[in-house]
């Protein structure tokens, strides 16, 4: 019986051997296989140390290469707490470098952390002051790449491009919605290190950056700088409260160039408020149109086939009343007999009532929301308003007379242009984009292309000829003439929109807008320029915007190689305006015959004889009359 409870025993303590080497040999297999990935990770993390290289933020490019948003190489300062030897002098010499307290310094110095990033007083160092900490030779003191962004063009699309803060995150504009893009991955300078942090005699692994990926926009550089050329020499001579506009390939959605003013320096964003910088005007401001509006109104009337612009007349006694209301035209004592071709030339407002009344309010509101009006466009940029229209419910006739002619709604810019687009590209609303294309960092290549996206037909192809001819004859014989330009089909429409505040319309504050596009039978480009408050001069869309315009088209015809057509309409003069006249060719004419044909210049001639040799300008050369046209005579 003893001998029996021994081997009892015996069995009992050998079984609990053997089931404490099983959990040793399955401790020893969980931790040499399952758990070795995350224990490894935990001891390198003891004995290695990571230098972060910063990325290079992708490139903005304009459609045709132009750099808009670049990079530079900084430095920034970096500590390893563990290798400074000598913390209060460490301390010391870099605070004078910096220019910081001592006090601070020492706590970086100090800091229980295996690496200390020094922020913000070590950020983005210039070359000087780096070069002055690398030749102290300091431990635990490193200078490591960082990428500053760049714009090489400074304020220019300041608040399309956006900017970014000091650890190279997009902040707003296209920084801000293309960030993911944008941002590339850090790399490092990895090494190894003892239990206090001395670095060992190791090689060094270099994990190269990944670069953000590259954006090429549909903005075109050369028009890009002409159009703020053309705003900045508004603001000098107008200095108005703001200014913008936008230039659009009206056949495809894309935009060619967009700005407004005031404006910022995105390399220096901290001197300028939330509101400046922001506030992208093209997109986030709201108004009534004014007269713009009514090239709306008349592509609905057109495409109704509620009137016919060369038969149907209306009669123009210098106002309409409504109820009781009384709606003016601009000009006193009105237009008398006219056709609507002819009221839509004068922008006549009684006669957009009377269309407006031909057109009913449900038809007319669902053409503007057709049109793209009350809705974000969905242009590609943040920030964008949607505007603001009446409720149908609450449409009586006298909403209804103002609608028609662009007072009492609200609209934004990007909608006016998108929508005027779509009046005269066969009918066709697109939605606005600034992407073009997404590309690959290294070689540029495109990884993902952007296309026009098409969202409804609007109106019939026919409509729109209609609509082209009518905004043509604006240019050629009314109130949008400031915009003609010889030799060239330009079509367009004059807006002069009184401005609202605390519910009451101001006394002679405007904002004062034109819309133009060329070749008027065949768009290539469409412009789009308002003026808010113009100071010393009458305040219409036709005397301030309509110029303005006129430049950036005529600047689109060499930047777009638009071609001169054959048989561009001829202007319609005012007495007050200088003609354009062809000159004749005179050579090999008698001088007297030749100074008879030559009447409308100023004539001067050289040489010895009767008989026109040569001629400067040349025949058929378009210039302003009385201007000089120089003569070689000869026997």
């Amino acid at each position: 019986m003893f001998f029996k409870g021994i081997h009892t025993r015996i069995k009992i303590v050998l079984l609990v051997l053997i089931c404490i080497f099983i959990l040793i040999i399955g401790k020893v297999f969980y931790t040499q296989v399952i758990d070795y990935k995350k224990l490894n990770h935990l001891a390198s993390s003891l004995w290695s140390r990571n230098l972060p290289i910063e990325a290079d933020r992708g490139r903005i490019y304009d459609r045709n290469g132009v750099v808009l948003a670049d990079n530079k190489t900084t430095t920034s300062l970096v500590l390893i707490p563990n290798q400074i030897k000598d913390k209060e002098t460490t301390a010391q010499k870099l605070s004078e470098i910096l220019n910081v307290s001592c006090e601070d310094m020492y706590k970086h110095v100090s800091k229980k952390t295996s690496i200390e990033r020094v922020h913000p007083e070590g950020r983005r160092l210039s070359y000087e002051i780096a070069d002055k900490i690398n030749a102290l030779g300091l431990d635990g003191v490193y200078l490591i790449k960082e990428s500053q962004r760049y714009y090489p063009y400074d304020t220019m699309m300041s608040h399309t491009l956006g900017f970014v803060g000091i650890d190279n995150q997009g902040l707003s504009g296209l920084e801000l919605m293309y960030n993911d893009y944008l941002t590339g991955e850090y790399g490092a300078i990895k090494y190894l290190s003892d239990a206090k942090g001395n670095k060992l005699e190791l090689t060094e692994i270099y994990e190269e950056p990944q670069d953000g990926v590259n954006i090429t926009l549909t903005i075109n550089y050369e028009l890009q700088s002409v159009l703020e050329r053309e705003l900045d020499n508004a603001v000098l001579k107008y200095n108005p409260d703001q200014a913008l506009g936008i230039a659009m390939d009206p056949n495809t959605g894309e935009i060619l160039a967009i700005s407004s003013r005031p404006n910022f320096s995105p390399s220096h964003y901290q001197e300028y408020t939330t509101e400046q910088i922001n506030r992208n005007l093209p997109i986030w401001a709201t108004y009534e149109p004014g007269s713009t509006f009514k090239v709306i109104t008349l592509a609905t009337a057109l495409e109704e086939k509620l009137v016919d612009l060369q038969k149907d007349n209306f009669f123009d006694g210098g106002s309409i009343t409504v109820e009781n209301a009384r709606i003016r035209c601009w000009k006193h004592g009105g237009h008398g007999s006219q056709t609507y071709l002819q009221v839509v030339e004068n922008s006549c407002n009684p006669g957009f009532v009377a269309l407006g009344q031909k057109i009913g309010k449900e038809t007319l509101f669902k053409y503007i929301r057709n049109f793209g009006f009350g809705t974000p466009t969905g242009i590609d940029l943040n920030g964008e308003s949607s505007g603001i229209l009446f409720s149908l419910d609450k449409v009586g006739p006298v909403e209804l007379a103002t609608t028609a002619f662009g007072q009492g709604v609200s609209v934004t810019p990007i909608q006016q242009i998108t929508a005027v687009s779509a009046a005269i590209n066969g009918g066709y609303l697109n939605t606005p984009y600034i992407v073009k294309s997404l590309n690959e960092p290294e070689t540029n290549t495109v990884i993902q292309q952007i296309n026009t996206k098409t969202k409804r037909k609007v109106i019939s192809n026919e409509t729109s000829e209609q609509v082209r001819y009518a905004l043509e004859s604006v240019v050629t014989n009314g109130s949008g003439r400031n915009a003609f330009i010889e030799g060239y089909r330009v079509g367009g429409k004059t807006g002069t929109a009184q401005k609202v505040e605390n519910g009451s319309y101001m006394v002679g504050n405007y904002i004062t807008s034109f819309m133009g596009f060329m070749p008027a039978n065949d768009p290539k480009i469409i412009v789009y320029i308002a003026i808010d408050n113009a100071k010393g001069i009458t305040q219409y869309g036709g005397t301030v915007a309509a110029p303005i315009a006129r430049n950036v088209l005529l600047s689109a015809i060499d930047i777009l190689n638009i071609e001169k057509p054959e048989g561009s309409s001829e202007k319609n003069y005012q007495y007050y305006e200088k003609k354009y006249a062809t000159v004749p060719d005179v050579t090999g004419k008698p001088l007297q015959e030749a100074m008879q044909e030559l009447k409308q210049f100023k004539v001067e001639y050289t040489g010895t004889g009767n008989t026109v040799y040569y001629q400067s300008p040349s025949a058929n050369t378009r210039i302003f009359e009385g201007e000089t046209v120089r003569l070689l005579i000869q026997e």
